[in-house]
C-alpha cells in the first residue's frame, strides 16, 4: 500500500468491535450453558482462529456477520478436539485458551504461525503448573507448540511478573475449574475486560486494587454481549485528526473502559482537542462517542501505570510524538519487545528512516519532534499495529510512504484503509 500526504480529514467512522472482548465472548459463551448472542463482533483473523477452535471442540457457533450465536454446552461440555488447535496470529486465543484446556478431562495440542511460536508462553506455563496442569512445550522453548493434559486443578495466588491481561484471564480461567479459591496479584492493573465479563456469565470474580479472584463455577449462563468499538482500532484516527492539519473526525461507539483509555489520557496530557459525547454503560463496558479537532500537541512523559492501559496503542503514540512540539519520553514499556515484532525496535528504525528524531532505550523510547517527516519503505513485520501506525504516519510525511505485507491489517481491522480513504474525501 502506498500513502501520500493528505489535506484535511474529515467525517464521522465507526470502528469495528473491541478485539479483546469479541475474543472473550466467544470462549465464555462456549463453556456456559445455553445461547450467547453476540453483536458488534469482530471479524479480524485473531476472532475467527478463536472460534474455529470451539467450533474444533463440538461447540456450534453461528458467525452470521455481524451477529454470532454461540451455542455453549457448559463448563464441563467441551470434546476432545478433532485435531491440533490452531491458534493463528493470535496471542490472546493461545493463552487464554490454555487456561480453559488445563481443566478438561482430554488432552488437546496448540500451536499457530511462526509469530506465535516465538512468543513466550513460560509466562502461563509457569503459573498454571503450579495450579496442577500439565502442559508442555513441544519445541522446548517455552512456546508454542503446546500439549496439554487436561488435568484436577488447585487455586493459588499468583503474583505476576508482569501486568498482562493474557496472563491474568488465563490463570482465572482455570480458577474457574479448580478446587478452591484462585488469585492474581499484577504490579500494575491490567485491562478487565475478562473479570467484567466473567461476572455477567455468572462466575464469583472480585477485585481489589491489582488483585482478582476467582471461586471454582459449577455453571456459567449464555449471555446476550453487545461489542463496543475497539479504542485500540479508534487510536488511528484520534492520531490522524491531531497529525493532518485541518481534520476534524468523529468516532462513533468506542469502548472507553478506564483500563484501556490511556490513549485519551496521553492525548490530553499533550493538549489534544477531544471531546467525549453519548457515554454510556451497556453490557457493563463503558462506551463514547470520540470527537477530535486537529490542535497543537507538545511532548510528555507515558511511564508506570498508565502504559499497560495503552501497550497497543504506543506505535501510534510514538509517530504521533514526532508531530508534537519537544520532547516525548517512553519508559516501561518493555512488554512491546515481544508483540507480534519487537515493535520498540520497529518503530525507532522506521520512523528514523523517515527522518525523525528518535533514541531507542531499553525499555522505550526518547522522541524530540518537530522535525519534518518524508516518505519511506516500511516493512510492517506482519504486524497489523505497525502497518496501520505508518499509513497514518504516510498521510503526514512529505512524499510517498510504502507499506510492505500491508494486508496484515486483517488481524484486526480487514476494512481499516477503506475507513481511512473515505475520511480522504
Amino acid at each position: 500500500m502506498k500513502f501520500s500526504k493528505s489535506s484535511a480529514l474529515r467525517g464521522e467512522i465507526t470502528v469495528p468491535g473491541d478485539k479483546s472482548i469479541s475474543h472473550r465472548s466467544v470462549m465464555f459463551g462456549s463453556i456456559s450453558r445455553g445461547t450467547t448472542e453476540i453483536t458488534g463482533f469482530l471479524q479480524g483473523a485473531d476472532c475467527l482462529s478463536t472460534i474455529a477452535c470451539f467450533q474444533k471442540m463440538g461447540i456450534e457457533i453461528e458467525n452470521r456477520g455481524d451477529t454470532v450465536l454461540v451455542h455453549g454446552k457448559g463448563l464441563h461440555g467441551l470434546c476432545a478436539p478433532s485435531g491440533i488447535l490452531d491458534c493463528g496470529n493470535s496471542g490472546t486465543t493461545t493463552r487464554l485458551i490454555s487456561g480453559i484446556l488445563a481443566g478438561q478431562n482430554f488432552s488437546s495440542t496448540l500451536t499457530g504461525d511462526a509469530s506465535i511460536q516465538k512468543r513466550p508462553m513460560r509466562r502461563i506455563m509457569e503459573p498454571l503448573s503450579m495450579m496442577g496442569a500439565k502442559i508442555t512445550s513441544l519445541h522446548q522453548n517455552d512456546c508454542a507448540p503446546l500439549a496439554i493434559e487436561g488435568t484436577a486443578l488447585h487455586g493459588i495466588h499468583y503474583q505476576s511478573k508482569v501486568a498482562s491481561a493474557q496472563v491474568k484471564s488465563s490463570i482465572l480461567l482455570a480458577g474457574l475449574y479448580a478446587d478452591g479459591k484462585t488469585s492474581v496479584t499484577e504490579p500494575y492493573l491490567s485491562r478487565n475486560h475478562s473479570e467484567l465479563m466473567l461476572r455477567h456469565f455468572g462466575a464469583e470474580v472480585t477485585s481489589e486494587g491489582n488483585t482478582a479472584s476467582i471461586l471454582p463455577a459449577t455453571e456459567l449462563y449464555g449471555q446476550k454481549i453487545h461489542v463496543p468499538g475497539d479504542i485500540s482500532s479508534a487510536t488511528y484516527f484520534i492520531a490522524a485528526a491531531l497529525m493532518v492539519p485541518g481534520s476534524e473526525i468523529l468516532i462513533k461507539n468506542v469502548g472507553i473502559n478506564p483500563t484501556r483509555d490511556g490513549i485519551l489520557r496521553v492525548c490530553k496530557a499533550m493538549g489534544a482537542d477531544i471531546t467525549l459525547l453519548n457515554e454510556t454503560a451497556a453490557s457493563g463496558e463503558p462506551t463514547a462517542d470520540i470527537l477530535v479537532r486537529h490542535s497543537p500537541i507538545h511532548g510528555t512523559v507515558i511511564e508506570g501505570a498508565i502504559i499497560p492501559t495503552l501497550i497497543d496503542e504506543i506505535p501510534m503514540i510514538a509517530a504521533m510524538a514526532c508531530f508534537a512540539e519537544g520532547e516525548t519520553i517512553i519508559r516501561d514499556a518493555q512488554e512491546l519487545k515481544v508483540k507480534e515484532s519487537n515493535r520498540l525496535d520497529v518503530m525507532v528504525r522506521a520512523l528514523t528512516s523517515m527522518g525523525a528524531d528518535v533514541t531507542g532505550t531499553d525499555d522505550g523510547m526518547i522522541i524530540r519532534g518537530g522535525r519534518t517527516l518524508h516518505g519511506a519503505m516500511i516493512d510492517s513485520h506482519l504486524d497489523h499495529r505497525i502497518a496501520m501506525t505508518f499509513a497514518v504516519t504516510g498521510l503526514a510525511a512529505e512524499g510517498e510512504t510504502t507499506i510492505k505485507d500491508a494486508d496484515c491489517v486483517n488481524i484486526s481491522y480487514p476494512a481499516f484503509y477503506q475507513d481511512l480513504e473515505k475520511l480522504q474525501q
